[in-house]
């Protein structure tokens, strides 16, 4: 599923194609998502500019003069620009016209994506108020993450998947991070050291980071392909049970989390 780095190379892909364009017109082919798409949302914003477009968490919010459209991909959403008389197929969902002549078409399989309009503060709607600070900021620290670790008894790739602790980090980038902290998955929150928080932050970063970079310099969301794939990665254990572990050979193992998996090397990860 598209996880941050997913969602913030979309955003960097499509920003200069979609930012300082007026809507035309949106064109709703399949209105219920996770939730409705709001019926009157091409009257509503017909003839608006795009006057920025963030992140916010795995929220992409392209922001308005009059308000802000906040966009989730679900778990199997995409967005791509398409010339703007390509039909849409079975699983595009929502087209936004643009000035240019070009349409951001949203294609979702499984139909877990929302669209949502807001005409107040985006960043106080109730799907983002409660989110924790983003990770590759100044206001994700490890001083942060002992504080928020202190008498959670719970495990710590749970916790830091929570996105009121931190924003964004899926259950792909955390796996990846807690086996470059070298700290399994399974560890109780509340019994990191302090240093090891601080270990744990700089991995998500460094990991998320190189992430999006990857991404950054390989993904086309003007290609024509009928469905697109998102960027190629070398992950070191997340869906490789039963592979060897590219730092120390020993095999990698698969566990549960709730109703998540999660991979780890019991060499490598203590």
């Amino acid at each position: 599923m598209p996880e941050l780095p997913e969602v913030e190379v979309t955003r960097l892909g499509i920003r200069h194609h979609v930012v300082g364009n007026a809507i035309q017109e949106i064109s709703i082919h399949s209105p219920k998502l996770r939730s409705f798409v709001p019926p009157d949302l091409s009257d509503t914003l017909a003839g608006e500019s795009v006057l920025a477009l963030e992140r916010r968490g795995k929220y992409l919010v392209f922001s308005f003069a009059r308000g802000a459209l906040l966009l989730h991909l679900g778990m199997t959403g995409h967005l791509r620009l398409v010339n703007g008389d390509r039909t849409p197929g079975k699983h595009d969902h929502v087209d936004i016209l643009l000035s240019s002549g070009m349409k951001l078409r949203l294609n979702d399989v499984r139909l877990f994506g929302r669209v949502h309009w807001t005409a107040s503060n985006p960043l106080q709607h109730p799907l983002l108020a409660c989110i924790g600070p983003e990770p590759l900021t100044d206001g994700f620290t490890g001083a942060y993450l002992f504080g928020r670790t202190r008498r959670r008894r719970v495990a710590i790739q749970r916790f830091i998947m929570d996105a009121a602790v931190v924003a964004g980090v899926g259950n792909i980038y955390a796996a990846e991070s807690l086996f470059a902290s070298g700290i399994l998955p399974t560890t109780i929150a509340a019994d990191l050291s302090e240093a090891q928080c601080h270990t744990v932050v700089q991995k998500i970063k460094e990991v998320l980071a190189t992430s999006i970079a990857v991404g950054s310099a390989t993904m086309d969301f003007c290609a024509e392909e009928e469905r697109l794939a998102y960027f190629p990665q070398e992950l070191n254990v997340y869906d490789r049970e039963g592979e060897p572990c590219r730092v120390c050979e020993d095999i990698i193992q698969r566990g549960r989390l709730g109703n998540r998996s999660t991979f780890f090397c019991g060499r490598c990860q203590k």
